[in-house]
């Protein structure tokens, strides 16, 4: 049975962070998806600024999942720096090269694998947004010459007939309390973070994971998904705060 990463697991607290973020991710947008494999992946990142502020830069970072058996096989599509970072509201798209299929096992190319969205500040990572990925194949003439007869592919497609559908409404955000530029500058929580909350757009809480469900039950009927995202849940524990 696959073992978990201590690389990429949840924190082993469940308490919710004491202080709020002076930086609050409130909306992330998966633009062109589904689309082709080898496709560039395009986030567009919404973000608030508290007072009072930050003084560095935010570094975002974007990695795929190449094998729930070990982590040798994720790949860090990108790394930007986004800064001078200004109170008040800002967006951005972060443009990521697809993952280089040669460094994924051929096992682990098909079906369904997770990407992970984190930023961090001063080399300290305070939220990190994972995403349930399904890579398929649906061109009608190699599915119907080289699938079994319960419908699976006894073949791997060629990586240009390969497709990749990110789970764009069902994210799965775990945050982290950092200190920021100073521990004076920590603010109570209050309602100004939306990060969560029911108006926060595409982010859930653990009360919405029912939908989460309800994607991965519509990706079944297309193919046999469930023994690989049952892998996944027990590798990367990412759970909502």
């Amino acid at each position: 049975q696959t073992q978990p990463r201590k690389a990429l697991e949840a924190p082993s607290s469940t308490t919710p962070p004491k202080t709020m973020a002076l930086v609050n991710v409130t909306n992330v947008e998966v633009l062109e998806n589904p689309a082709k494999f080898t496709d560039d992946i395009k986030l567009q990142i919404t973000f608030d600024c508290v007072s009072p502020g930050i003084k560095e830069e935010l570094e975002w970072k974007l990695v795929y999942v190449g094998s729930a058996e070990s982590e040798k096989h994720d790949q860090v599509l990108d790394t930007v720096l986004v800064g001078p970072v200004a109170i008040g509201h800002s967006t951005f798209v972060f443009k990521a090269p697809a993952p280089d299929s040669k460094k994924i096992p051929k096992e682990d190319i098909m079906d369904v694998t997770i990407m992970l969205l984190t930023c961090h500040y001063k080399e300290k990572e305070f939220i990190r947004v994972g995403y349930y990925v399904n890579n398929y194949c649906d061109n009608k003439e190699f599915v119907q010459k080289f699938s079994d007869p319960e419908g699976k592919l006894t073949r791997l497609p060629p990586i240009n007939l390969i497709k990749r559908n990110i789970a764009a409404s069902q994210p799965r955000v775990t945050r982290f309390d950092i200190p920021w530029d100073s521990v004076v500058q920590k603010i109570a929580m209050d309602d100004h973070s939306a990060l969560g909350d029911e108006n926060s757009g595409n982010f859930m809480e653990e009360a919405d994971m029912e939908e989460a469900e309800d994607y991965k039950e519509a990706e079944e009927e297309e193919g046999d998904y469930k023994e690989a995202e049952e892998d996944l849940d027990e590798s990367y524990e990412m759970e909502t705060v």
